[in-house]
Parts: C-alpha cells; structure tokens; sequence
C-alpha cells in the first residue's frame, strides 16, 4: 500500500469545528472554531495556495448515547463520549478524502477522536501515524491518576492505549498508537503519578528544560528524522497553552515559561519543511479570556508556518491576516 503514498503534501484543506469545552474545568473553548475563522484562518490558508473547505462545526445532536457504564473520575463522559465518537467517524472520512484535516477546538479532549480517525486511514495504507503534542501538560492521566477528572486531562494517555476508557469509542474502531509515536513537546506541567506512567512508558518528552538547553529547532529536528526513518506522517496536536501567556494569554490553563514567539515559529516552519504533516488539531483557545482576539490571531500566524508562510511574505505580527483583508 505504500505505492499510493504521494511524496507531495496535499494541496487541499478539510476545515472542521468542534466546539467542546465540557473537557475542562473552565468553560469558553466551545468559541474557539469561531475565533479562529474570525481571525483569518481559512484566508490566510487560501492566500498560501491551498484549496480551503470549511465543513462547519460538528454537531452531536442527533448522536444515540450509548449504555457502558461511565468509569468514576472522568467528568462529563456520556456527552464527551457523544462527541470522540462523532470525530473518529469524521476524521476518517475527511482523511481518506485525500486532503489535510484541521480540526478546529475546542478543548483538546477533541483529540481522542480526531486522532483514532486519522490513526484508522494511516493504518489502512501501511502507515504509521506520530503525534506530535505541543502542549504545556502531557495530557497522560487516565481516570486511576486524574486529579481532576477533566477528560482534556487523559487525550495523550487514551491515543496510546492506557487503559480507563475503553468504552469510550463504542463500537468505532480504536487503533491505539504505540508510546514510541507520541512526542511530548514543551511540557511543563505534569502530575507526580502521571509523571510516573510517563516514564514507565518510555514517552518521549521535550520539556522547557530541553528547549532552553538545546534549543527547539535541534529537539524538533530529532522528531522530524524519527518519523523519516521510519517512513511515517505526522499529526500536530497544537495546543495553544503551549505559548507562554505573555504571547498567547486566552487559554484556560496558562503555564509560565512557555515557548516564545519566534521559537513557535521555528518548530512550525520546521515541521513544513519536513513535508510530514497529514493532520492537525488546534485546541484550548478560549476567546472569553483573550485580549482583543491577540491569541487567536497569534495561532492563526502559527498555522501559516506550519502550511509554508515565509518570514518574506509575513504581515506585521497580529495585524495584516484579517478576514476582510
């Protein structure tokens, strides 16, 4: 199946909204698919030479709850359950189109879903999917290890197969991806039991204090020829907490000593540069804690990198990238 593997990324674009913010503790991220619109995504996108399709936001409406019984500390499960089930079935679908899906958060409980779907084409063709997780916290509590319960929480942990939500899917496929295919990048925030799930995993993890020591574009750079090595695509899962609030202050979980702009910049361009990238989720934007729409239009400039925006071509940060430009 390899032979129908193109070596050219896909020029067209699958836009799709999931707005869903029962995942974490502070609610607003349902917005996000909104703002992101608002602030030029789809403009921008098309500007760079892309065939943009914006298929909407998701809806759940008419989905059938299922009757597994919902494990203890996973909060709001059944609804959350409604919404993986409804993005698996659509990832699939938007991947086998031929064309890179972007999903639009939402909080990045979405990423259950949205990654099994893609996992699920990728496995067909005789690829391996990696995932690479820009996000101040790992994400890898199940409900044993939650603190919380918020199901944002356990993204990470479910896409690799830890047990807790098995039923979650229903009778959707699950294609778990081996631990070896997450990569961790700029985490800073990690739960002492989660922490030890971590390491007893093996999980590749880039934390803030690599970065600094070796700078995001040789901790990046590993990631790129990991995946080239072995003949596999990638998925960016890019949570917008992974900025330090100075630069993107309108998420619901800020962490000090995040990645600055420009290094965000340089992993985004990197991953462009490796022709890898298949799939992406955008997830945590929270509209209701932003100032003026500046983190909105921060992640819109990211994902101009990550689809080939030159420093060259570049509009003065935050300002030029507008929907009515």
């Amino acid at each position: 199946m390899i032979d129908a593997f193109k070596s050219e990324p896909a020029r067209r674009i699958a836009v799709l909204g999931a707005p869903i913010d029962i995942g974490a503790s502070q609610r607003g991220t349902l917005m996000g698919p909104a703002a992101l619109r608002t602030a030029g995504l789809l403009t921008l996108l098309d500007r760079l030479g892309l065939e943009v399709k914006d298929h909407g936001d998701l809806s759940i409406r008419d989905a059938i709850d299922l009757a597994d019984a919902p494990p203890e500390n996973a909060k709001h499960y059944r609804e959350i359950q409604r919404w993986v089930r409804a993005l698996s079935t659509r990832a699939y679908e938007l991947a086998r189109s031929g064309a890179i899906p972007i999903f639009l958060g939402g909080d990045h409980t979405l990423s259950k879903g949205t990654v099994n779907g893609i996992v699920r084409h990728w496995h067909e063709i005789g690829r391996e999917l990696f995932v690479v997780w820009l996000d101040a916290h790992a994400d890898y509590n199940t409900p044993a290890t939650t603190l919380s319960g918020n199901m944002h929480g356990m993204s990470a942990a479910f896409l690799c197969g830890e047990p807790g939500l098995d039923r979650l899917l229903g009778e959707e496929p699950r294609l778990p991806i081996d631990p070896d295919q997450l990569e961790l990048f700029g985490t800073r925030s990690i739960d002492k039991l989660e922490n030890d799930l971590l390491r007893s995993r093996r999980i590749s993890v880039a934390d803030m204090r690599q970065i600094d020591e070796f700078g995001v574009g040789v901790l990046i750079r590993r990631v790129i020829d990991k995946v080239k090595a072995r003949h596999g695509v990638l998925h960016v899962s890019f949570d917008i907490d992974f900025l330090d609030p100075s630069v993107a202050p309108g998420v619901g979980t800020t962490v000090p000593g995040g990645a600055t702009y420009r290094e965000a910049h340089l992993v985004m361009e990197m991953l462009h540069d490796s022709g890898l990238v298949r799939s992406v989720d955008i997830v945590e934007l929270n509209p209701f804690l932003d100032e003026r729409g500046r983190t909105a239009r921060t992640a819109v400039e990211l994902i101009g990198s990550l689809f080939g925006q030159q420093i060259t071509d570049r509009p003065t940060p935050t300002n030029a990238i507008g929907p009515d430009d």
